[in-house]
């Protein structure tokens, strides 16, 4: 019996780490303000990620910390996120896109033709 083909796909997971080796933006932290955003509350978003509200608010506040910007502001009742934030996202975005795409074209060139043998 012969097996069918295989196909594989590759997957990495890129984050910022500071000097110390902490976090300061990752794909965790982009889902936070993402909701944050969408939401305008940073009560709302801790409850849709099934976070605490402390440990939400401790992620962005280390985060603040580590890039010296801040990230979330008042507005009202709710919450927003500040310029910075806002483009950090997209930024942010761009680079996934952009490695995704050069790991695929690198993984294709050197590996994915031995796998599916």
């Amino acid at each position: 019996m012969k097996e069918a083909k295989k196909h594989f796909v590759i997957r990495s997971k890129i984050w910022i780490d500071d000097e110390q080796g902490k976090v300061v933006f990752g794909e965790g932290r982009y889902l936070i303000l993402e909701t944050v955003d969408r939401l305008k509350s940073l009560n709302a978003a801790a409850k849709e990620l099934k976070m605490s509200y402390r440990a939400l608010w401790g992620k962005i506040k280390a985060s603040e910390q580590r890039l010296g910007q801040s990230l979330v502001m008042k507005e009202g009742k709710g919450s927003r996120l500040t310029p910075f934030a806002e483009k950090l996202l997209v930024q942010y975005r761009k680079l996934q896109e952009t490695i995704r795409e050069e790991s695929d074209g690198v993984y294709d060139s050197l590996v994915a033709r031995y796998l599916s043998q």
